[in-house]
């Protein structure tokens, strides 16, 4: 019965390119539309398949992170992009899209990050060790989309490039005094004070952050004008001459976004300008991949444009600039993707297979999500004043970013 329902699904699905599966008991399907790419993959027990008729999105990535769906030559990415770009055409079971339909009424109440499920969350992901992220990250340890401000740079320089974008749009002065909400490794509020002269306090959940924080400030000799806390946003009092915050906002929850724009109106200075950056889609609101939120980003939320709008309004802040960058973060991802790979043999000596399957899944997922949905990087540059930032974007580009904060070092 189970292998009759994928087989209807994949039948009505598969429009374009072609997918051939190999069944528990060995027979073999192929499912071809027009001319595209082509995997091959291979279901190795009958509980897979029954798996994937109950919650077909989560039993993908957990039947590739334990080895219970093989891909040939594991071309993982090929096969994710050949699904993705199938999807609308498929007719999942009445009984799936009455889930989808239930997560998606109450996604609200599903995701509201109340200050300990914040931190849990955070915990799950980011305090990992910072060796696994050595493995793929930037020297920076740049953990969000560069910005790739020509095709042919490296991670590195696309990474500084997107600090300097955003150091330009905080149009920032010597010694004014900027709030980083959810500070990572601190690269960027380092960057910040050593190469514009700027007081920084960060903030984060990550106690593995923090600490990592804490040190690359004293090794650098900034302790005395950058600090980072353990501290959640809410907690925070004003006024701040700059707030930035990358990456931070899909950790917060839609439940949330009223009282995150209301925080952030009331802890920026009357001439105060703040950037928001964050992933989101342009398309209507969507429930969250069932796989990533239990073994990734636990209380994360990619928000629509329009979940993100009202919000907004609701507080006093101009929206003096909304940017969007396409395409940058499936390149980051790539970097991510290719580094992630050519460190295998270090990452056999730290982790198992499940591990390793199960983050490379991660990685190939988003960087196809970024390439194949409309899904991009939103920065919002919020003020208190009509006329706190230039009229035009003219002194965003003024020359070259990465020279300019070359120079600025």
């Amino acid at each position: 019965m189970w292998t009759t329902i994928i087989d209807r699904m994949l039948s009505r699905m598969i429009r374009e390119g072609k997918l051939t599966v190999t069944w528990p008991d060995g027979t073999v399907t192929t499912y071809a539309g027009k001319p595209g790419l082509s995997a091959d993959i291979t279901f190795c027990d009958d509980g897979i398949v029954k798996a994937l008729c109950r919650s077909p999105e989560l039993s993908l990535g957990e039947g590739y992170m334990d080895g219970r769906i093989t891909i040939k030559d594991d071309r993982l990415y090929d096969f994710l992009t050949l699904l993705v770009r199938n999807k609308p055409h498929g007719a999942f079971p009445v009984w799936v899209r009455a889930f989808e339909r239930t997560r998606h009424a109450c996604r609200r109440w599903l995701l509201r990050n109340t200050p300990m499920k914040a931190r849990e969350n955070v915990a799950h992901h980011y305090d990992l060790s910072d060796d696994l992220y050595r493995l793929f990250l930037d020297e920076d340890m740049q953990y969000s989309c560069a910005y790739f401000a020509r095709p042919d740079m490296s991670l590195e320089d696309a990474q500084l490039a997107k600090k300097h974008h955003i150091a330009n749009k905080l149009r920032l002065t010597p010694d004014v005094h900027v709030l980083d909400i959810g500070c990572g490794w601190g690269g960027m509020a380092l960057t910040l004070a050593q190469e514009y002269g700027a007081r920084v306090t960060g903030v984060t959940l990550s106690q593995n952050q923090l600490r990592t924080a804490q040190k690359r400030a004293q090794e650098a000799g900034l302790a005395d004008r950058v600090q980072f806390e353990l501290r959640d946003y809410r907690t925070l009092d004003g006024p701040y001459d700059r707030i930035v915050s990358v990456g931070m906002f899909e950790h917060v929850g839609p439940s949330h976004y009223a009282e995150y724009f209301g925080q952030i109106d009331r802890l920026l200075s009357d001439d105060g300008i703040a950037l928001i950056h964050t992933i989101g889609y342009s398309q209507p609101p969507k429930t969250q991949s069932p796989w990533m939120m239990k073994y990734i980003f636990p209380g994360g939320h990619v928000p629509a444009l329009s979940e993100i709008a009202g919000p907004l309004e609701a507080s006093s802040l101009w929206q003096s600039d909304i940017e969007i960058w396409r395409l940058h973060y499936a390149e980051t991802l790539k970097a991510w993707r290719e580094r992630f790979e050519a460190n295998a043999d270090e990452l056999v000596k730290m982790y198992d297979q499940t591990f390793i399957r199960m983050w490379r899944y991660y990685l190939t997922a988003c960087e196809m999500s970024f390439r194949e949905s409309q899904q991009a990087v939103y920065q919002f540059q919020l003020a208190k004043k009509i006329d706190a930032v230039p009229m035009t974007r003219d002194y965003l580009y003024s020359e070259d970013p990465v020279s300019q904060a070359r120079q600025i070092a």
